[in-house]
């Protein structure tokens, strides 16, 4: 059995910033990022089209060599993660496996949530799925959650926005609106991969005592949980600390937006989906 990279799967560039967190705590681990972003945003897509487009692209990874695939996509998680691990794995290879990023978020809440009130700021497509509370009242009943989509969060990052001084207010409109529907929320959830790059100011405008959570570090510590209970998974992921990265649109217009999420020069490739 050969062995491959880990694929780390989004429709855009927020998935950087799941990458960023997973090559910090496993850098021995071989990675392909691969970016739809020709097609992004995903949002606002119908289930059948994110689901589509999301299993083209496991598919293209696996045919790149990957055993394990990451949608380090909250759209793609919430609206296409269930259909392609029951439609489609026993198809293309039951050995191999596709993780979501909802799941390890929702994990972590649990003993962090005191008033058992917690907040989901994320994007519409997210909001509109329920995913994440359909999977809160799974793993914690007694929690209330409360959802907020903030439709310019992403275009505020990926257009280089996220620490000039207009962002503030929409910023600050979507934290009073989610707080507005429930005073007692004491945790929020950063159900969009592209918000960290607005946590300076989420964490300005967020009342003090309320905890925000970044996916990343979860998803991060909650993969390499994986591996280590899954050795017969661990031993097909190739250990050489490599990183390619893929994008559906231009190589330049990628590089360009990618340094906003990551401080390192990268090289990337051109790749066409569906």
């Amino acid at each position: 059995m050969y062995s491959g990279p880990i694929g780390i799967f989004d429709s855009g560039y927020g998935g950087l910033t799941i990458l960023q967190q997973i090559r910090r705590v496993m850098p021995q681990y071989d990675y392909i990022y691969l970016g739809d972003n020709a097609r992004t945003p995903y949002g606002t897509r119908s289930f059948e089209v994110v689901y589509e487009f999301t299993r083209q692209a496991v598919e293209r990874l696996f045919a790149m060599g990957c055993h394990l695939v990451v949608l380090a996509c909250n759209t793609a998680s919430a609206k296409a993660l269930r259909s392609v691990q029951q439609n489609d794995l026993e198809r293309l290879d039951p050995q191999r496996r596709v993780l979501g990023i909802i799941r390890p978020t929702v994990e972590s809440i649990g003993g962090m949530t005191h008033s058992r009130h917690v907040g989901i700021l994320a994007t519409e497509g997210t909001i509109l799925s329920a995913s994440y509370p359909l999977e809160v009242k799974k793993l914690f009943p007694d929690v209330v959650v409360t959802g907020q989509a903030c439709p310019l969060w992403v275009p505020l990052v990926e257009n280089n926005e996220a620490t000039s001084s207009g962002a503030d207010y929409f910023v600050q409109k979507y934290i009073d609106a989610l707080l507005a529907q429930d005073p007692l929320i004491d945790t929020v959830i950063l159900g969009c991969t592209h918000y960290p790059l607005l946590l300076d100011k989420i964490k300005k405008y967020m009342p003090s005592g309320i905890r925000v959570i970044c996916q990343g570090e979860y998803v991060a510590a909650s993969l390499q949980d994986y591996l280590m209970r899954h050795p017969e998974m661990d031993v097909r992921c190739s250990k050489d600390g490599k990183c390619r990265f893929f994008t559906t649109e231009s190589k330049e217009k990628f590089i360009s937006s990618a340094s906003l999420f990551l401080q390192e020069p990268i090289e990337v490739e051109h790749i066409t989906l569906g």
